[in-house]
């Protein structure tokens, strides 16, 4: 039987913790192990370090694994902010569902296409990646430079991984432990001969000796803080798939919120270890393979690889395997980004922000049937759309996904602070629910005006657009879109927008089996 939120008992129609909509998943496939693979694969750490970890090193030189600890606190308490309003309701639209009970219908659908916007951008990247990493790989680096076979190749990743999250929920936990369980040994190993070379004194000249003053960001002014605090902080992102996958999770109400908050725990061990060795072993010089040098910054880990590990056979035979962690971190998150897009738009259809198609789950699958079909078909459409157009475009598109993020991440936060404002049982309570979320979402809120600041230079990315950075008018513009969406489906399907559809009177519609399957 399906439990709506007016069945909660409730005088405000509002569910008690625990309870939700039933959509129609397959409720208790995953424990706590598999949500926290799934939160921990979802940020894709081998990539993220590969891609990133230079151009924080640049900014801020030896302070960098201050700053991946300086952004870990803001992840962490936004963190906290989903495992309570995951409590006391765990539905699978997680921010558009919670912020539309703190803030009205619409606040909630921005929410929403917060995250599908964000999810829809980065998967172009990531099957790019993907792409390039699985040509070079197998050693076909002339495939891996071309614009056509990277994107053909790209677009056959995106399309086996929906495949795979159609298929099930099971099948989608198993894979991902494999693909973690690569990326980790990987990364460990490539920290561990970093490290075991600084310290015997066989690393290359230019290495340091880790110091503790490394983990404190003093001395640095305020624009090399908030340009690496920037480009660091969204590295932790993705961990809140854990929470979107909650009503497929055992313990609904518990389980995920402890993922979530587990997951990126585990990212700041694993980010500050990898970065302390990476920044002794290299060093932060401007030449060869000092991580100050331009040229190794957009793939720091192909560019180290071969020096880390050596030339002998073991050797070799881990530098083949860093490069297929980055093509498994990056084919992992390709798939846990299809994850919390498919359920959050299960989660709109549902109580019809979105047409009621959205709303089908599998007969035999119990997986969001047409919500990850169309996330698929969308993804291939913005990923050959955006690399047709221009390479910069498409680079410019990525990079502002920083600014959904925040958005959607700092109003999870507000949203909660608000839902629990008058909860008064507890210090614990309040300090959990209201302060520490609260300050999540002002730093997610400062982040984000930041990010514009920044962004609107026209100095910035790749474009410029009437006078105007290309970073700040993709990010600006994705949100001002999904304004005119909200407002022409309020005209189609006003309900939602009435609070019809998630208050007490009319119950939110029961979950449509797909007969297509």
């Amino acid at each position: 039987m399906s439990t709506h939120p007016s069945e909660s008992g409730t005088t405000s129609g509002r569910p008690a913790e625990g309870a939700a909509l039933d959509k129609g998943l397959k409720g208790g496939a995953l424990g706590l192990g598999s949500s926290i693979v799934l939160g921990v694969s979802s940020t894709a750490p081998a990539y993220a370090l590969a891609a990133t970890l230079g151009f924080v090193v640049i900014a801020v030189g030896v302070k960098a694994p201050a700053i991946m600890l300086l952004s870990f606190i803001p992840v962490w308490l936004i963190a906290v902010a989903y495992a309570e309003l995951n409590r006391r309701e765990p539905d699978c639209g997680t921010t558009f569902t919670w912020a539309a009970r703190a803030f009205g219908p619409r606040t909630g659908w921005m929410g929403g296409w917060g995250i599908i916007a964000a999810d829809v951008i980065v998967m172009a990247n990531l099957a790019q990646v993907a792409g390039s990493y699985g040509y070079r790989l197998v050693g076909l680096d002339g495939l891996a430079g071309s614009t056509f076979w990277t994107t053909l190749a790209g677009v056959g990743w995106i399309a086996v991984m929906t495949w795979v999250c159609y298929r099930g929920i099971e099948p989608t936990a198993r894979l991902q432990y494999v693909l973690l369980a690569v990326e980790i040994t990987v990364l460990v190993a490539f920290a561990g001969y970093a490290l075991v070379r600084v310290y015997t004194g066989t690393a290359p000249e230019g290495a340091l000796t880790p110091s503790l003053s490394w983990l404190w960001p003093s001395g640095l002014d305020w624009s090399q803080l908030t340009e690496a605090t920037l480009l660091a902080i969204f590295i932790y992102w993705g961990w809140d798939s854990a929470l979107a996958v909650n009503e497929e999770t055992r313990e609904p109400a518990r389980a995920p919120g402890r993922a979530a908050i587990i997951s990126t725990v585990l990212l700041v061990g694993i980010y500050v270890v990898v970065t302390t060795a990476t920044v002794a072993f290299a060093g932060v010089g401007t030449e060869g393979i000092g991580l100050g040098n331009e040229d190794n910054a957009e793939d720091v880990l192909a560019a180290l690889g071969a020096t880390v590990f050596g030339d002998d056979v073991l050797g070799r035979v881990f530098e083949a395997l860093l490069v297929l962690s980055v093509l498994t971190s990056a084919a992992a998150c390709t798939q846990t980004t299809i994850l919390p897009t498919a359920r959050g738009t299960l989660s709109m259809g549902a109580y019809r922000a979105l047409p009621g198609a959205f709303a089908r789950v599998h007969p035999r699958y119990l997986t969001p049937s047409v919500s990850t079909i169309w996330m698929g078909i969308v993804s291939i459409a913005f990923y050959v759309g955006l690399t047709a157009v221009s390479d910069n475009v498409l680079q410019d598109s990525i990079v502002a996904t920083g600014m959904l993020i925040a958005f959607y991440y700092g109003l999870t936060g507000f949203a909660c602070a608000w839902q629990f404002r008058r909860v008064r049982r507890t210090a614990r309570d309040v300090l959990r629910r209201v302060v520490l979320p609260l300050l999540g979402g002002l730093f997610m809120l400062l982040v984000f005006v930041l990010a514009c600041l920044e962004y609107a230079d026209p100095g910035y990315g790749g474009t410029v657009f009437f006078g105007v950075g290309g970073v700040f008018v993709v990010g600006v513009g994705t949100l001002l879109l999904g304004v005119l969406l909200m407002a022409a489906w309020n005209v189609v399907a006003p309900a939602f927008f009435r609070g019809e559809t998630m208050g007490r009177d009319r119950p939110p519609a029961p979950a449509v089996p797909d007969q297509l399957g």
